[in-house]
């Protein structure tokens, strides 16, 4: 094979390689187009979620906590030379004459490995400053991208940080949802209807009206108490003051921690409660411990 037909095939295998870097050029510079994409959005995302926890707190009277700056490192200083390379050593005899000298090692090919530098050892080992190998004989370290240090080339980390962050993100989303319809029930009774809960705060507040109507009664009987001040009581007094004791738990207990207006108290409702079930409650007494035999 002569000479032209070597560079023409060289030629062709230099154009064929060169597309092929441009290419993964291309899909890499697509793929960290999509990330960044994808990092814009959560970024957007966290920062509208932000607002919204800081809103929250504010509702609920919270305090978010202060950040106190970020986590300094403990450990040993670091040189600050740059960093030395993780190849096989180079040899260490004396310099060879200025002028590029290939090493007439076994195992070079033609057009293969160029000797950039002024002084090559002679032997396997060519020392011709920050070259890149080549190759299956490429020396093995930690791998970059163009990107910086601590950017891996395939992307394979990025995007599984990403992922795993949408994960939390949408989980931090979840919560907060269920915060806040948390948030806008009552403390008291939470999953009962209004009306239900009125009405069982109603019905309690008389029940210790009728605790304490039936202890004026026992006093009454030990002459400690008239009979003019237990009637008016249980006509009367302690009516009244299970509707405001009812009334008043439901405004305090009955309120969600992120309602402004005034929750539903039915009066009427707990007025009549109150009102009859004291004097029943002690008519009953009267029918079974006094009138019957």
């Amino acid at each position: 094979m002569s000479t032209f037909d070597e560079y023409a095939a060289l030629a062709r295998q230099l154009a064929a390689h060169r597309r092929e870097n441009d290419r993964d050029a291309a899909a890499e510079a697509a793929h960290r187009r999509a990330l960044h994409g994808t990092l814009d959005q959560l970024g957007h995302r966290l920062t509208a979620q932000g607002h919204r926890l800081d809103q929250l707190g504010q509702a609920l009277g919270v305090t978010p906590p202060t950040a106190s700056g970020p986590p300094t490192a403990s450990g040993p200083p670091t040189a600050s030379g740059p960093p030395t390379a993780s190849g096989p050593p180079t040899a260490s005899g004396p310099p060879t004459a200025p002028g590029p000298h290939v090493a007439p090692g076994p195992h070079v090919a033609p057009g293969s490995e160029v000797a950039s530098g002024s002084h090559v050892a002679s032997g396997p080992h060519v020392a011709s400053g920050p070259l890149v190998a080549s190759g299956p004989h490429a020396a093995s370290g930690p791998s970059t991208s163009a990107a910086g240090p601590g950017v891996p080339a395939s992307g394979g980390e990025p995007a599984g940080a990403l992922a795993e962050a949408h994960r939390l993100t949408d989980e931090a989303d979840r919560l907060v949802a269920h915060t806040e319809a948390v948030a806008h029930r009552p403390p008291l009774l939470p999953t009962w209807s209004p009306p239900a809960r009125a009405l069982i705060v109603y019905v309690g507040c008389a029940l210790a009206g009728v605790v304490l109507m039936l202890a004026m009664v026992v006093a009454s009987d030990l002459a400690v108490v008239g009979l003019g001040a237990l009637y008016a009581a249980t006509c009367a007094g302690l009516p009244v003051l299970s509707f405001l004791a009812g009334y008043l738990v439901l405004g305090r207990w009955g309120r969600p921690a992120l309602g402004t207006e005034a929750p539903p108290r039915f009066a009427p409702l707990g007025f009549v409660i109150c009102a009859l079930l004291v004097p029943l409650a002690y008519c009953a007494y009267l029918l079974v411990f006094r009138l019957l035999p």
